[in-house]
């Protein structure tokens, strides 16, 4: 896995994937920055949810859950000093759809924060709190 980071202005960069996608990582106004994309650490949060929403929802479609619709909610916590680390983490899902079972999405968040997310496990590693939890829309 390969990726680039091109600084262009201020503390703006574009980032970019090894399988070519790109998107835009900028800071705030009052760091040099123009606020035109996510902070870094807020790549960090959204590559986490991503990655575990990945599992989540590859899991349930595989026992044929009937979802319709899956959200990652995800809230961080971060040291008050230097490095300003995350040391807690919290991501809750939205699971919508018609009949589901709780035990489905309850197996598919656990085996998705115990086995298979790598971004929310080596986080863990690391020393970062992680807790999941899930609520289930029926509609």
């Amino acid at each position: 896995m390969q990726a680039s980071v091109k600084w262009t202005d201020g503390r703006q960069f574009v980032a970019e994937s090894g399988s070519g996608h790109s998107v835009v990582i900028d800071g705030p106004p009052d760091h040099g920055g123009r606020n035109t994309g996510p902070r870094p650490m807020e790549m960090m949060l959204m590559g986490l949810g991503a990655c575990t929403s990945f599992d989540v929802m590859e899991i349930l479609e595989k026992a044929r859950a009937p979802v319709s619709d899956c959200v990652a909610e995800i809230e961080a916590e971060r040291a008050d000093s230097v490095p300003s680390v995350f040391t807690h983490i919290h991501v809750h899902f939205k699971v919508t759809g018609h009949g589901l079972k709780d035990a489905q999405v309850k197996r598919a968040v656990s085996l998705s924060a115990e086995k298979y997310c790598s971004a929310s496990i080596m986080l863990a590693q690391g020393g970062v709190e992680i807790t999941h939890d899930y609520t289930i829309i029926e509609e």
